[in-house]
């Protein structure tokens, strides 16, 4: 056994003997720590965008929460219903009901321009008309500033996200619909869901704003249950009078959101595939330098019984802890610089803007801690297969 454990102890005194010596090589240590770092934060910061907007439209929806859209139809702006259909909908089984009748909310949904605060240009605003039930309805509404609007009358609630990115939507202020000033009179949370990018107005005053008559774009409505899903389903597409497309809340967000999403990844991983390549080749020759200054000592250490293996690995194990370092420090300056950071960008599908908050999750800090070990590994591999190659004598030999 005295084999094996020799062996051990061979890699743990070349590593400890690789690490005690970094302060000599603090220069090009320093370099390849923050490249790796640059990397990792880039990375992550770009990832936390689409893992923010994932997570708004996650607590957009609770599971019992569906949808309604005429057939055929994959988003609101395409979708239609008369008022025959919504009451027909909101008569079908499985539907949570109260006092005042079944939860559900026929709606409106519109396209108004504003200006983004932080760039001055031109936006895309969703302008939702909602029923009395909307509240019930729709995740976490609340008003924390100012009033709910009076029903029947031209005035609107602004979701807290839509306040912060666009311009004019303080409690006070007014904005302009079809050509007429309406007034802002509260603003509404919705726990963090898409709803806050939004701004309300009751739909029977935004039908005739719009020419719209008596029709609405979709039924947002509580079921009793998850559970009630299906029967919900089979009533309304079984339904001769209908031509829906009933589906999970969550469901559709999530689709309406992949593109983006989708777009995001690819951007960012594409960006730390580009940033990791350069970082590899610090990495090599932060590496490579090492190996080379140390070239007498690796032969010293051959010469006196020391195996290609531990030599191999203790290179490894340096390369390794530097990419970890830089990992730990890319992935603390990206959860500083990001997480929370709020803003809004365009819903490719629905063509209109969402606010979010960039989310720098623990798993997206163990993913660039893991990307940064990999460049480490790769910066660290071929230069540790050169030390183990180094001609012991001519070795010994340089000055």
């Amino acid at each position: 056994m005295a084999g094996p454990f020799n062996w051990i102890a061979q890699v743990v005194s070349v590593s400890a003997f690789n690490v005690r010596t970094l302060p000599q090589r603090l220069g090009s240590s320093l370099t390849a720590v923050l490249g790796i770092a640059g990397v990792v934060a880039v990375m992550v910061g770009v990832l936390s965008i689409a893992q923010g907007i994932q997570r708004t439209m996650e607590r957009s929806a609770a599971p019992e929460n569906v949808l309604v859209l005429r057939g055929g139809a994959t988003t609101e702006m395409m979708s239609g219903l008369s008022g025959d259909d919504v009451r027909f909908i909101s008569e079908a089984p499985g539907i949570a009901r109260d006092g005042d009748g079944a939860l559900a909310s026929s709606e409106l949904f519109v396209i108004i321009n504003l200006l983004k605060k932080s760039t001055r240009t031109d936006a895309n605003v969703p302008l939702r008309g909602v029923t009395r039930q909307a509240a019930d309805v729709h995740n976490g509404f609340r008003i924390i500033e100012g009033r709910m609007f009076e029903w029947g009358l031209n005035e609107v609630v602004v979701g807290v996200g839509a306040a912060r990115e666009f311009e004019g939507l303080e409690v006070g202020s007014s904005i302009e619909v079809a050509r007429e000033q309406w007034p802002v009179v509260g603003l509404f949370e919705a726990d963090g869901g898409i709803s806050e990018t939004e701004i309300w107005v009751d739909a029977a005053v935004l039908q005739p704003a719009y020419r719209r008559g008596n029709s609405y774009q979709s039924v947002y409505a509580k079921l009793e249950s998850p559970d009630a899903f299906q029967a919900f389903k089979d009533a309304l597409t079984a339904d001769p009078r209908l031509n829906v497309k009933p589906m999970r809340e969550a469901d559709y967000h999530a689709e309406q959101s992949s593109m983006l999403r989708g777009l995001v990844r690819g951007l960012g991983s594409l960006v730390a595939v580009i940033m990791g390549i350069g970082a590899i080749f610090g990495a090599l020759n932060t590496m490579y330098t090492a190996v080379a200054s140390r070239a007498r000592e690796i032969a010293t250490l051959r010469a006196l019984g020391f195996h290609a293996g531990p030599v191999v690995i203790s290179v490894l194990f340096e390369s390794l802890l530097l990419a970890l370092v830089g990992g730990m420090i890319g992935a603390g300056l990206a959860w500083l610089a990001f997480d929370g950071f709020t803003a809004a960008t365009l819903n490719f599908t629905s063509f209109s803007q969402v606010t979010f908050a960039f989310e720098v999750s623990p798993s997206l800090l163990v993913l660039g801690t893991v990307f940064a070990m990999l460049i480490g590994f790769v910066g660290g591999l071929f230069p540790a297969i050169r030390a183990a190659r180094l001609p012991i004598a001519s070795a010994l030999r340089e000055q």
